[in-house]
């Protein structure tokens, strides 16, 4: 029996799409993040198949930008600038080292992802076999999107409903 208690019929449900389920994913895995500047959220899969997920944070054991405050913030550093002086690992790096400590393989992989990549995630990403990704918000580093490029994974830009 289908409808309301009215009687009237209720309107459809609609399932998200495979990359719409996954990039909601990596948006909720970024509210983990203890990024000042950004919180950003990503997930490895293959074959419909959740295999990591990892956010911006500092590393284990060590004192979260939300405590101690945001390094970059203080010495006037823009974004996408210096990326050597943060205490956060990318989320991106911290998929693919959940990835390795839990012994998955992730040769072959879909990236979703909460923003573009970086240089430094790109080049890890492609030597991981990570052969496509789905973002949801640009990044200005030009030299990330053409080494993707010139390495044959396919990017692509996605909006969520």
């Amino acid at each position: 029996m289908s409808g309301s208690a009215a009687g009237s019929p209720e309107p459809p449900r609609s399932r998200p799409s495979w990359h719409e389920y996954f990039l909601q994913l990596a948006r909720q895995a970024a509210t983990r993040s203890t990024c000042l500047r950004r919180q950003v959220g990503a997930v490895l899969v293959r074959d419909k198949r959740l295999l990591a997920t990892g956010y911006n944070g500092a590393p284990r054991g060590t004192a979260h930008c939300l405590d101690v405050g945001c390094l970059r913030a203080q010495l006037g550093i823009p974004s996408g600038e210096r990326q050597e002086l943060c205490r956060a690992i990318h989320a991106e790096q911290n998929a693919i080292i959940q990835a390795a400590v839990h012994g998955v393989a992730i040769e072959g992989a879909t990236l979703y992802t909460t923003l573009h990549p970086c240089i430094l995630c790109a080049k890890m990403l492609i030597n991981c076999g990570v052969r496509e990704i789905h973002y949801l918000e640009g990044y200005p580093d030009e030299l990330s999107r053409e080494m993707l490029a010139e390495a044959g994974v396919s990017v692509h830009q996605e909006t969520l409903p």
